[in-house]
Protein backbone atom coordinates (compact mmCIF):
# COMPACT_ATOMS: atom_id res chain seq x y z
CA UNK A 1 0.00 0.00 0.00
CA UNK A 2 1.60 3.33 -1.54
CA UNK A 3 2.24 5.90 2.10
CA UNK A 4 1.26 9.83 1.35
CA UNK A 5 4.01 12.22 1.84
CA UNK A 6 3.05 15.06 4.91
CA UNK A 7 2.24 17.47 2.09
CA UNK A 8 0.27 15.20 0.41
CA UNK A 9 -1.96 14.61 3.53
CA UNK A 10 -1.59 18.23 4.37
CA UNK A 11 -3.23 18.91 0.87
CA UNK A 12 -5.85 15.91 0.65
CA UNK A 13 -7.30 15.88 4.80
CA UNK A 14 -8.81 19.14 4.91
CA UNK A 15 -11.12 18.42 1.58
CA UNK A 16 -12.35 15.03 3.36
CA UNK A 17 -13.88 16.66 5.79
CA UNK A 18 -16.53 17.94 4.22
CA UNK A 19 -18.11 17.02 0.55
CA UNK A 20 -18.82 20.82 -0.39
CA UNK A 21 -15.73 21.83 0.60
CA UNK A 22 -13.42 19.01 -1.26
CA UNK A 23 -15.60 19.57 -4.41
CA UNK A 24 -15.09 23.69 -4.60
CA UNK A 25 -11.82 22.95 -3.77
CA UNK A 26 -10.95 20.30 -6.64
CA UNK A 27 -12.86 22.60 -8.87
CA UNK A 28 -10.95 25.36 -8.07
CA UNK A 29 -7.86 23.59 -8.52
CA UNK A 30 -9.38 22.38 -11.92
CA UNK A 31 -9.73 25.66 -13.02
CA UNK A 32 -6.19 27.11 -12.19
CA UNK A 33 -4.72 23.93 -13.52
CA UNK A 34 -6.43 25.11 -17.01
CA UNK A 35 -5.12 28.49 -16.32
CA UNK A 36 -1.26 26.85 -16.21
CA UNK A 37 -1.66 25.03 -19.47
CA UNK A 38 -2.71 28.23 -21.20
CA UNK A 39 0.41 29.15 -22.57
CA UNK A 40 1.48 25.11 -23.92
CA UNK A 41 2.61 21.54 -23.20
CA UNK A 42 3.96 22.11 -19.55
CA UNK A 43 6.19 18.92 -18.01
CA UNK A 44 4.75 17.38 -14.89
CA UNK A 45 7.34 19.05 -12.47
CA UNK A 46 6.62 22.09 -13.81
CA UNK A 47 3.40 22.40 -13.62
CA UNK A 48 2.83 20.80 -10.37
CA UNK A 49 5.34 23.79 -9.34
CA UNK A 50 2.91 26.90 -10.72
CA UNK A 51 0.18 24.49 -9.18
CA UNK A 52 1.88 24.72 -5.60
CA UNK A 53 1.14 21.28 -5.55
CA UNK A 54 2.92 17.30 -4.95
CA UNK A 55 3.16 15.88 -8.50
CA UNK A 56 0.99 12.79 -7.20
CA UNK A 57 -1.67 15.15 -6.40
CA UNK A 58 -0.61 16.94 -9.99
CA UNK A 59 -0.83 14.18 -11.55
CA UNK A 60 -4.24 12.69 -10.30
CA UNK A 61 -5.90 15.96 -11.16
CA UNK A 62 -4.54 16.23 -14.41
CA UNK A 63 -5.59 12.56 -15.00
CA UNK A 64 -9.22 13.77 -14.34
CA UNK A 65 -9.15 16.62 -16.51
CA UNK A 66 -7.84 14.15 -19.35
CA UNK A 67 -10.78 11.95 -19.02
CA UNK A 68 -12.85 14.69 -19.47
CA UNK A 69 -11.24 15.90 -22.62
CA UNK A 70 -10.17 19.33 -20.77
CA UNK A 71 -6.44 18.07 -21.32
CA UNK A 72 -4.13 16.01 -23.33
CA UNK A 73 -0.93 14.56 -22.57
CA UNK A 74 2.16 14.85 -25.48
CA UNK A 75 4.82 12.14 -24.81
CA UNK A 76 7.81 14.12 -23.95
CA UNK A 77 6.35 17.41 -24.24
CA UNK A 78 3.84 17.47 -21.29
CA UNK A 79 0.38 18.49 -20.49
CA UNK A 80 -1.78 21.04 -23.00
CA UNK A 81 -5.58 21.97 -23.62
CA UNK A 82 -8.14 19.67 -24.44
CA UNK A 83 -10.41 19.52 -27.52
CA UNK A 84 -13.20 19.57 -25.49
CA UNK A 85 -12.35 23.26 -24.48
CA UNK A 86 -12.05 23.82 -28.31
CA UNK A 87 -15.86 22.70 -28.41
CA UNK A 88 -17.16 24.78 -25.57
CA UNK A 89 -15.30 27.70 -26.79
CA UNK A 90 -16.87 27.33 -30.56
CA UNK A 91 -20.24 27.13 -28.62
CA UNK A 92 -19.73 30.11 -26.30
CA UNK A 93 -19.00 32.40 -29.58
CA UNK A 94 -21.82 31.02 -31.86
CA UNK A 95 -23.99 31.99 -28.92
CA UNK A 96 -22.99 35.26 -28.10
CA UNK A 97 -24.75 37.93 -29.13
CA UNK A 98 -22.27 41.03 -30.13
CA UNK A 99 -25.20 43.54 -29.23
CA UNK A 100 -26.21 41.87 -26.36
CA UNK A 101 -23.25 42.07 -24.96
CA UNK A 102 -21.92 45.36 -26.11
CA UNK A 103 -25.30 47.32 -25.30
CA UNK A 104 -24.67 48.33 -21.47
CA UNK A 105 -21.16 48.97 -21.94
CA UNK A 106 -21.90 51.42 -24.82
CA UNK A 107 -24.88 52.87 -23.14
CA UNK A 108 -22.12 53.92 -20.41
CA UNK A 109 -19.56 55.43 -23.03
CA UNK A 110 -22.42 57.38 -24.35
CA UNK A 111 -23.30 58.66 -20.70
CA UNK A 112 -20.10 59.60 -20.05
CA UNK A 113 -19.08 61.28 -23.09
CA UNK A 114 -22.33 62.71 -23.99
CA UNK A 115 -22.04 62.01 -27.72
CA UNK A 116 -23.65 59.32 -30.16
CA UNK A 117 -21.66 55.75 -29.70
CA UNK A 118 -21.56 53.43 -32.93
CA UNK A 119 -21.32 49.27 -32.62
CA UNK A 120 -20.25 48.20 -35.58
CA UNK A 121 -18.91 45.15 -37.46
CA UNK A 122 -16.99 44.19 -41.29
CA UNK A 123 -19.72 43.23 -43.77
CA UNK A 124 -18.64 42.38 -47.44
CA UNK A 125 -15.47 45.19 -47.44
CA UNK A 126 -17.95 47.63 -45.97
CA UNK A 127 -18.81 48.85 -42.02
CA UNK A 128 -22.10 47.34 -40.75
CA UNK A 129 -23.56 50.05 -38.22
CA UNK A 130 -25.03 47.35 -35.90
CA UNK A 131 -26.21 49.81 -32.98
CA UNK A 132 -26.58 53.38 -32.04
CA UNK A 133 -26.90 55.33 -29.03
CA UNK A 134 -27.51 58.55 -29.43
CA UNK A 135 -25.51 61.64 -27.42
CA UNK A 136 -27.00 64.53 -25.50
CA UNK A 137 -25.83 66.73 -27.56
CA UNK A 138 -27.97 68.54 -29.79
CA UNK A 139 -25.84 66.93 -32.68
CA UNK A 140 -27.31 65.05 -36.00
CA UNK A 141 -25.40 62.27 -37.27
CA UNK A 142 -26.94 60.90 -40.23
CA UNK A 143 -25.98 57.29 -39.45
CA UNK A 144 -28.48 54.65 -38.43
CA UNK A 145 -28.69 51.35 -37.52
CA UNK A 146 -28.23 48.78 -40.35
CA UNK A 147 -26.63 50.88 -42.51
CA UNK A 148 -23.05 50.29 -45.00
CA UNK A 149 -20.64 52.71 -44.95
CA UNK A 150 -16.90 53.12 -46.47
CA UNK A 151 -14.31 51.36 -44.33
CA UNK A 152 -11.17 54.02 -44.96
CA UNK A 153 -13.18 56.79 -44.50
CA UNK A 154 -15.12 56.38 -40.93
CA UNK A 155 -13.51 56.07 -37.88
CA UNK A 156 -15.33 52.67 -37.18
CA UNK A 157 -14.19 51.15 -40.79
CA UNK A 158 -10.59 52.34 -40.20
CA UNK A 159 -10.60 50.89 -36.30
CA UNK A 160 -11.91 47.45 -38.15
CA UNK A 161 -8.61 47.52 -40.32
CA UNK A 162 -5.91 48.24 -38.03
CA UNK A 163 -5.01 44.49 -38.19
CA UNK A 164 -4.34 44.11 -41.87
CA UNK A 165 -1.40 44.72 -44.18
CA UNK A 166 -0.87 47.97 -46.56
CA UNK A 167 -1.58 45.79 -49.53
CA UNK A 168 -5.22 45.07 -48.12
CA UNK A 169 -5.70 48.67 -47.34
CA UNK A 170 -4.71 50.22 -50.68
CA UNK A 171 -6.98 47.95 -52.54
CA UNK A 172 -10.38 49.20 -49.86
CA UNK A 173 -8.83 53.04 -50.13
CA UNK A 174 -8.72 52.51 -54.43
CA UNK A 175 -12.62 50.54 -53.84
CA UNK A 176 -13.65 53.24 -51.56
CA UNK A 177 -12.44 55.97 -54.03
CA UNK A 178 -14.17 54.24 -56.93
CA UNK A 179 -17.51 53.79 -55.51
CA UNK A 180 -17.41 57.16 -54.58
CA UNK A 181 -16.53 57.61 -50.88
CA UNK A 182 -15.16 61.30 -50.06
CA UNK A 183 -11.94 61.91 -52.12
CA UNK A 184 -9.16 61.42 -50.06
CA UNK A 185 -4.67 61.50 -50.51
CA UNK A 186 -3.85 58.21 -49.87
CA UNK A 187 0.03 59.28 -48.45
CA UNK A 188 -1.75 61.01 -46.25
CA UNK A 189 -4.31 58.22 -44.95
CA UNK A 190 -2.04 55.61 -45.09
CA UNK A 191 0.38 57.62 -42.88
CA UNK A 192 -2.45 58.32 -40.55
CA UNK A 193 -3.46 54.89 -40.51
CA UNK A 194 0.13 53.70 -38.95
CA UNK A 195 0.05 55.84 -36.43
CA UNK A 196 -3.96 54.60 -35.52
CA UNK A 197 -1.97 51.16 -35.91
CA UNK A 198 0.15 52.21 -32.90
CA UNK A 199 -2.00 54.20 -31.33
CA UNK A 200 -5.10 51.10 -31.32
CA UNK A 201 -7.64 53.55 -32.19
CA UNK A 202 -8.30 55.45 -35.56
CA UNK A 203 -10.08 58.88 -36.36
CA UNK A 204 -12.27 59.97 -38.80
CA UNK A 205 -11.55 63.50 -39.19
CA UNK A 206 -14.44 65.05 -41.07
CA UNK A 207 -13.61 62.64 -43.90
CA UNK A 208 -17.35 60.77 -44.69
CA UNK A 209 -19.66 63.61 -43.18
CA UNK A 210 -18.94 67.05 -42.65
CA UNK A 211 -18.32 68.76 -39.46
CA UNK A 212 -18.34 64.94 -37.51
CA UNK A 213 -15.39 63.45 -36.15
CA UNK A 214 -15.12 60.73 -34.12
CA UNK A 215 -13.40 58.47 -32.14
CA UNK A 216 -12.71 54.68 -32.65
CA UNK A 217 -11.40 51.61 -31.35
CA UNK A 218 -11.47 47.90 -31.95
CA UNK A 219 -13.43 45.46 -30.32
CA UNK A 220 -11.53 41.58 -30.02
CA UNK A 221 -13.03 38.28 -30.12
CA UNK A 222 -12.01 35.12 -27.92
CA UNK A 223 -9.17 34.53 -30.74
CA UNK A 224 -7.47 38.00 -30.64
CA UNK A 225 -8.91 38.89 -33.79
CA UNK A 226 -10.98 42.03 -34.93
CA UNK A 227 -14.56 41.33 -34.77
CA UNK A 228 -16.08 44.25 -34.41
CA UNK A 229 -15.60 48.49 -33.68
CA UNK A 230 -17.01 51.37 -31.14
CA UNK A 231 -16.65 54.49 -32.02
CA UNK A 232 -17.67 57.92 -30.37
CA UNK A 233 -18.86 60.72 -32.76
CA UNK A 234 -19.79 64.23 -32.17
CA UNK A 235 -19.84 67.62 -33.82
CA UNK A 236 -16.00 69.32 -34.60
CA UNK A 237 -16.87 72.06 -32.47
CA UNK A 238 -16.66 69.31 -29.75
CA UNK A 239 -14.38 67.31 -31.36
CA UNK A 240 -10.89 69.47 -31.26
CA UNK A 241 -7.54 67.59 -31.43
CA UNK A 242 -7.14 67.52 -27.59
CA UNK A 243 -10.73 66.07 -26.49
CA UNK A 244 -10.53 63.29 -29.00
CA UNK A 245 -6.77 62.25 -27.90
CA UNK A 246 -8.31 62.49 -24.18
CA UNK A 247 -11.07 60.30 -25.42
CA UNK A 248 -8.41 57.80 -26.79
CA UNK A 249 -8.78 56.04 -23.21
CA UNK A 250 -12.16 55.96 -22.48
CA UNK A 251 -13.09 54.96 -26.01
CA UNK A 252 -10.31 51.85 -25.80
CA UNK A 253 -11.37 51.00 -22.38
CA UNK A 254 -14.62 50.68 -23.35
CA UNK A 255 -14.26 47.79 -26.45
CA UNK A 256 -11.43 46.21 -24.00
CA UNK A 257 -14.59 45.21 -21.76
CA UNK A 258 -16.64 44.50 -24.64
CA UNK A 259 -14.05 42.34 -25.95
CA UNK A 260 -12.96 40.64 -22.33
CA UNK A 261 -17.13 39.71 -22.00
CA UNK A 262 -16.15 38.06 -25.62
CA UNK A 263 -13.54 36.00 -24.19
CA UNK A 264 -10.36 38.12 -25.54
CA UNK A 265 -7.48 38.19 -22.91
CA UNK A 266 -4.94 40.56 -24.17
CA UNK A 267 -1.22 39.30 -24.25
CA UNK A 268 1.44 41.08 -23.31
CA UNK A 269 4.34 40.38 -25.72
CA UNK A 270 1.77 40.53 -28.57
CA UNK A 271 3.60 40.18 -31.83
CA UNK A 272 3.77 43.79 -33.73
CA UNK A 273 0.60 44.03 -36.27
CA UNK A 274 1.59 43.27 -39.55
CA UNK A 275 1.08 46.99 -40.95
CA UNK A 276 3.62 48.19 -38.15
CA UNK A 277 6.21 45.63 -39.55
CA UNK A 278 5.21 46.49 -43.15
CA UNK A 279 6.62 50.08 -42.75
CA UNK A 280 9.45 48.92 -41.01
CA UNK A 281 10.28 47.47 -43.94
CA UNK A 282 9.40 49.96 -46.25
CA UNK A 283 12.00 52.65 -44.19
CA UNK A 284 14.51 50.57 -44.38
Amino acid sequence: MRQTTSNEESEDASPRRGGKVQGSQTLLRGLDMLDKVTDGPIKLADLAQRMGLTRSTTHRLANALIDRGFLTFLPREGYQLGPKLLHLGFLAQSRTDLVQVARPLIEELAAQTEDTVHLGRLDNDQALYLDKIPGRRRVEISSRVGDRQPLTSTGLGKALLLDDTPVRWQKLFDDDQAAGAPRADYALWLDRMYGYVTEGRAYDLEENEDLIRCVAAPVRDASGKIAAAISVSSAAQYMDDARMAALTADVRAAADRISAELGWRPQADAAEAPATRKRGKDKG
